[in-house]
């Protein structure tokens, strides 16, 4: 059989999108905090798309209840740490692409010289983190949550309200629990309901979203919050005002 010119491209159907710059995409250097359900599902998307240098950092190590939502873990990594099998399983869904693991908490990350990143985390401390630290170096990032079938996404840019800017007093009495759905930590945090369908629109959503940011169309980004809710099947997105008091403005 003939292989037609087209399909030889891996990316031809992507390309067939007028606005889409696949090869920006293909040069970019991202960065993935957090490798659990969110963060397999983000990266996943992220090589089909063509992404071919991701940073992944997380401290947590494999347990069996990840197996249920997490595409690149197997039955024998238990005890691995979770973004070392990312990267060491990513060659097989695109083979050039370099994953670069980080097993480490992202409060010890220096280097914040990437064009995008992603937020796939399970606590509040870690996300303003990252939220700052992404606002101060003018990186664009977007936000990823999940519980059991509702879930949301913000995306932050350069201008506009940031993370932190939708937080309340509830959301600062819970900033050093490590909200996780396998348990851990220093604190003890009773355990989330997640389930992979969720998981898998949030994180098909914050891929979507860097796509549009990296090919120039912040446009079409989502401007506030977008909330889904899995039950109902529906989606809808949520003014976030900007905080004039907020310490990243």
């Amino acid at each position: 059989m003939r292989v037609r010119e087209y399909d030889s491209d891996r990316f031809d159907r992507m390309r067939r999108i007028d606005w889409l710059d696949v090869d920006r995409m293909q040069g970019s250097n991202c960065l993935v905090v957090g490798a659990g359900a969110l963060g397999n599902e983000a990266v996943k998307c992220m090589l089909l798309a063509g992404f071919k240098r991701i940073t992944v950092v997380d401290m947590d190590n494999i347990v069996v209840s990840n197996l249920s939502r997490c595409v690149f873990f197997r039955e024998n990594d238990g005890g691995r740490n979770k973004a070392e099998v990312v990267a060491e399983r990513a060659g097989e869904l695109y083979s050039e692409a370099e994953i670069i693991p980080v097993a480490s908490k992202i409060q010890d990350l220096e280097d914040w010289d990437f064009d995008i990143i992603l937020g796939c985390l399970d606590n509040i401390s870690a996300r303003l983190h990252v939220n700052s630290h992404a606002r101060y170096h003018k990186v664009p990032y977007i936000d990823g949550a999940t519980d059991g079938f509702r879930g949301k996404v913000q995306v932050v840019l350069g201008e506009g309200p940031c993370l932190e800017c939708g937080m309340n007093s509830s959301h600062m009495r819970l900033m050093d629990e490590r909200f996780s759905c396998t348990g851990g930590g220093s604190i003890f945090v009773p355990k989330i309901a997640s389930e992979i369908t969720t998981t898998s629109v949030i994180a098909a959503v914050q891929v979507r979203e860097t796509m549009k940011i990296l090919s120039g169309r912040t446009d079409l980004t989502i401007r506030n919050v977008m909330y889904y809710d899995g039950s109902s099947g529906t989606m809808q997105e949520l003014e976030i005002p900007e905080d004039d008091s907020c310490p990243n403005h």
